[in-house]
């Protein structure tokens, strides 16, 4: 589905991505990790065509994306921060979700999930972090779309909405979707992902299954693999 090669990009002279290369055939959950500043939210706003990448190329379903946008119809996206008007009501702003793009199939299914009834004529403003974030959930997950990308799904979300969030993610796999997700919740990668991409300066140091990265670094859990890396190359 997506095919990246030798992607780079600058900001300035700051070079954040290094020669990626990456491809995402196989339906299921793809997480990629690193600290912050490794490169991960760059790439996934280049797979969106949000950030040109300064050389490299990305394929979607074969083709260019490069001053391409049609392909986007097939993409759901779960920004880190999702920037909302804060005049406009729950329920208008889906409305207005749906007005730019038709075709939504679970919008009550997903309110529901979410509890959000009480908030539909709440101003965005005027919500909590975690009550925004479940309304950002209900955005993404509207659309039947083959490719999702969630960038930190789980900021803000209480113990019972990260349970239902974990459930809707595997029931889209569950579906053969694609699913690239970032996230600092080592727990939660260890329960839903299939494959794992470390990224560190812009550059991948691990793909493939976590019990290979634990077998690689002889660590028992994740988090230890990861903190292993980490450890042997800034040493």
């Amino acid at each position: 589905m997506i095919v990246i090669k030798d992607l780079h990009k600058k900001f300035g002279k700051v070079t954040v991505l290094d020669g990626l290369n990456l491809t995402f055939e196989d339906k299921g959950i793809h997480t990629i990790l690193g600290p912050n500043g490794s490169g991960k939210t760059t790439l996934i706003k280049s797979i969106l065509g949000m950030v040109i990448p300064n050389q490299g190329s990305i394929e979607f379903n074969g083709k260019q994306i490069l001053g391409e946008w049609e392909y986007r119809n097939q993409i759901s996206y779960l920004p880190q921060i999702a920037y909302f008007p804060q005049n406009l009501k729950v329920k208008e702003l889906f409305q207005m979700i749906n007005d730019l793009r038709p075709g939504s199939k679970n919008e009550a299914k997903l309110i529901s999930l979410f509890q959000l009834e009480p908030y539909l004529d709440k101003k965005l403003g005027n919500l909590s972090g975690g009550t925004a974030q479940k309304v950002n959930i209900v955005i993404t997950f509207m659309f039947d779309s083959p490719l999702i990308i969630l960038d930190e799904p789980t900021v803000g979300l209480d113990p019972v909405a990260l349970i239902r969030l974990k459930q809707l993610i595997i029931e889209e796999k569950e579906k053969g979707k694609t699913i690239l997700i970032t996230t600092h919740i080592m727990s939660l990668v260890e329960e839903i992902s299939d494959n794992i991409i470390f990224i560190l300066e812009g550059k991948i140091y691990f793909e493939g299954k976590i019990d290979s990265l634990k077998e690689q670094t002889k660590q028992s859990n994740l988090e230890k693999a990861i903190a292993n890396i980490l450890e042997e190359t800034y040493a």
